[in-house]
């Protein structure tokens, strides 16, 4: 495989110093300027790893010339202010700022990206040494005066420049040769040898697990810096490569998952619910509209669409089009509300893509060998702290994109990771049993995965088991996901919902656990509740009564439950519902647009079927038309439809009219 080399670009963390201009200054305080750049040059450390000779080069360069500026502003004279002193002030400047840009950004860049641009960069490092050396040719030394020792100084800096050339270390032209005949023996389904990736990985600073991450992460934000889709799909090449080279010599940290726990934990309860994609949970990347105006994450619903869905995740209503609508005004939210956090954005991937980007042979194959490896490391009856390990990887591994999910459950994962969500493994392993369960979450997003899933023997019941008693909060939201992703499938979806033990353990989770664990049990009991004979099961089980003790704390995911309820539940949820019409009458008042155009349509349904009892509850509630008022002028298009009806009820039972004759909304 080759890499192609592409013009290296300057982090977007500082402004291109392309388009930098020195400050305007005048007279000795140019030469300040000159002083204090050439001065924090001679600071940086030189480039350890890569690039080591060409960064020492300009750093003692920079060093002399500190001396000259120096010198000048010791000894002032009146001739700094002719115009052609101070242009070559300027330029020198100029030229300063571009080598500290190229240092700073070699210094924090990913240390394989570079190797791959090594050559790029060392005809950087020198064409800004040849723009040194033509300022100090044109260097005004009838116009300034200046020692002997210092004029000879200058001249010997600029001797110097003149006479580099473009340098490349052949130790790293040697490294570079090795990244890509370890990528081409990769591309090719061989497996590189071990001994070789240890040495490439460690002479560039990669030694150790955290190391490797970091490299990984930095890697990915490579990626955004890169307008070329070559370059990207390069930059996709080398992140298998290190995430290989982590897995076969470093293995795992188990200080490293506490920290990613935590993080993840931080995050979960920071993280907006308008900002959640309904289906996955996760946070929004790519937010897109559909016909029925809700908001979804384009990769989760176009899995929906592509699965044979038609209708609404959230609403269950018929979709009247699959056009996605991209919701900037969210995005742009959401990825304010990253920064702010400083969590990176662009970090999702497709189904055959990485960070948008169209995956390679090498790192499809990469993938496929670091599963390889890592279950074939479960398989071989590792100690409780390497399985934790292994597993944290599988699981890591499994969120990056649907290669690698398709991967994992290809080398035979799925048996294996059944064996840790037994509660008895959650109660000594807590760990463990999270990210076992995680995994399968993860690997089930991908459609063909579920059925893998389903008809492995156990898995099933393992992730019940999670649900109804699993050691951690997070370990039964994320089988309670687990549940709503496999009942994305209409056939699952009934097997599910004849399961008392899902229900019940869906609806305790609702009614127990923390806020993000009630949303996780919510969306699955709502995809539950698309099948009418399941809806039965769940009214019987209690989850009206339920969905009336959260409405305070989750009103979006709770009034679109009960409006499914009670559109498939019949008398029996019409009569359980009773009691939550204040609640929903509260929404109207003060909820989301879309909450309240779930329970304007609930309260026409409650109405309809429930007849005059019903319609007497909600004439109670003080300035209800008014409120039904304001939907109907700033609601939804269907929120202020409902609110047309919901308003013509109330009449008609005013004026002792009978309600059956109401027209459907």
């Amino acid at each position: 495989m080759a890499v192609s080399p592409q013009v290296f670009p300057l982090r977007k963390r500082r402004p291109s110093a392309g388009s930098f201009m020195p400050p305007k200054l005048a007279d000795m305080n140019l030469v300040q300027s000159l002083l204090s750049l050439s001065q924090e040059i001679s600071s940086l450390k030189p480039l350890q790893c890569l690039l080591k000779r060409n960064s020492l080069s300009v750093i003692n360069k920079s060093k002399l010339l500190s001396i000259l500026f120096e010198e000048l502003l010791r000894n002032p004279v009146s001739s700094f202010s002719s115009p052609s002193t101070i242009l070559c002030f300027e330029e020198m400047y100029i030229v300063l700022h571009k080598v500290k840009t190229l240092m700073e950004d070699c210094s924090n860049g990913t240390k394989m990206w570079l190797l791959m641009q090594i050559q790029v960069l060392a005809n950087s490092f020198h064409e800004l040494t040849l723009e040194l050396s033509t300022l100090l040719d044109i260097f005004p030394f009838k116009e300034v005066e200046l020692s002997q020792d210092i004029e000879e100084l200058v001249v010997l800096v600029r001797k110097q420049c003149s006479q580099s050339k473009p340098l490349v270390d052949p130790r790293d032209e040697f490294l570079r040769r090795e990244v890509l005949a370890m990528l081409d023996r990769i591309e090719k389904e061989i497996v590189p040898d071990h001994l070789k990736i240890k040495k490439v990985v460690v002479d560039l600073g990669l030694r150790d697990n955290s190391s490797c991450r970091e490299e990984i992460e930095a890697l990915q934000e490579e990626i955004q810096n890169q307008n070329d889709e070559r370059s990207k799909s390069d930059i996709v090449s080398l992140i298998g490569l290190v995430r290989y080279a982590n897995c076969v010599l470093f293995g795992s940290s188990t200080t490293r998952q506490s920290v990613h726990r935590r993080r993840k934990s931080m995050s979960d309860l920071t993280i907006p619910a308008d900002f959640r994609c309904p289906i996955s949970l996760e946070l929004m990347r790519d937010p897109v509209i559909v016909a029925t105006g809700q908001t979804y994450d384009r990769e989760s619903i176009n899995h929906w669409i592509e699965s044979g869905h038609s209708t609404c995740p959230k609403t269950g209503q018929t979709l009247t089009h699959n056009n996605l609508i991209p919701n900037r005004a969210l995005r742009n939210l959401i990825a304010l509300w990253c920064r702010e956090q400083g969590i990176p954005f662009e970090t999702v991937g497709s189904n055959v893509k990485f960070n948008g980007v169209k995956a390679t042979k090498a790192a499809f194959e990469a993938t496929k060998m670091t599963v390889s490896f890592l279950v074939n490391k479960l398989s071989g009856s590792p100690s409780m702290e390497a399985t934790t390990g292994v597993v944290y990887e599988l699981r890591a591994l499994s969120k990056t994109d649907s290669d690698s999910r398709a991967c994992i459950a290809e080398a035979g994962a799925i048996p294996i990771l059944v064996r840790y969500l037994g509660s008895g493994v959650g109660s000594q392993h807590p760990n463990l049993q999270v990210n076992a369960v995680t995994t399968i979450l993860n690997i089930s997003l991908l459609e063909v995965n579920k059925t893998r899933i389903m008809e492995t023997d156990g898995a099933l019941n393992g992730v019940i088991e999670v649900l109804r008693s699993g050691a951690t909060w997070e370990a039964k939201g994320n089988a309670a996901a687990t549940i709503f992703s496999l009942s994305g499938v209409h056939a699952y979806r009934k097997s599910l919902g004849r399961k008392k033990r899902v229900i019940k353990g869906l609806i305790d989770l609702v009614k127990d656990g923390p806020t993000n664990s009630q949303r996780d049990a919510l969306v699955a009991i709502l995809n539950l509740a698309g099948d009418r004979e399941t809806v039965g099961r769940l009214v019987e089980g209690g989850v009206i009564e339920m969905v009336s003790g959260v409405i305070d704390e989750l009103p979006e995911e709770a009034v679109a439950l009960l409006e499914a309820t009670v559109r498939r539940g019949g008398l029996a949820a019409i009569a359980a519902a009773f009691n939550a019409i204040r609640k929903l009458g509260a929404i109207l008042r003060e909820g989301s647009n879309n909450a309240r155009e779930s329970a304007a349509a609930t309260l026409v349904m409650i109405c309809r079927k429930g007849g005059s009892e019903v319609v007497v509850e909600l004439a109670k509630i003080p300035g209800i038309e008014r409120v039904i008022w304001g939907v109907m002028g700033s609601g939804t298009m269907r929120g202020r439809r409902k609110a047309g009806s919901l308003l013509r009820i109330l009449r008609r039972w005013a004026a002792g009219l009978d309600l059956d004759t109401i027209l459907p909304a």
